[in-house]
């Protein structure tokens, strides 16, 4: 599984990370049920059709997976560690609630700095 370094050397991999991306929304467009004209999104046609996001997972440690999702798999690329403030407070946001998340806000700010400004 990659680190966050990992991440930062592949610029293959930075370029094809939608930040914009939600769990929400791949549920949605990879699900068959979801992938349809009609609801004005992207269409999935093949599996060779990719989407690569983060995600926060909160079920156990807090943890941000960055996720290759296509229509047969969503595998975890990567695990990367909040800071514990960070975490902290992510977890006040959500009232310490377990589930998966998207990342926006000072999360999505930390990773962005992390990625191309180290």
């Amino acid at each position: 599984m990659m680190k966050l370094e990992d991440i930062r050397k592949n610029a293959d991999l930075l370029n094809d990370i939608d930040w914009e991306m939600t769990p929400e929304m791949a549920v949605t467009l990879y699900l068959e049920w979801g992938n349809n004209p009609a609801l004005g999104k992207n269409i999935v046609r093949s599996k060779k059709d990719f989407s690569t996001y983060f995600v926060i997972n909160t079920w156990h440690e807090p943890v941000i997976y960055l996720v290759r999702r296509n229509i047969e798999d969503g595998i975890e690329l990567a695990t990367i560690k909040m800071p514990e403030g960070l975490k902290n407070r992510f977890l006040e946001s959500v009232g310490h609630n377990k589930g998966v998340y998207s990342i926006e806000g000072e999360v999505k700010g930390w990773l962005k700095k992390k990625l191309y400004n180290a």
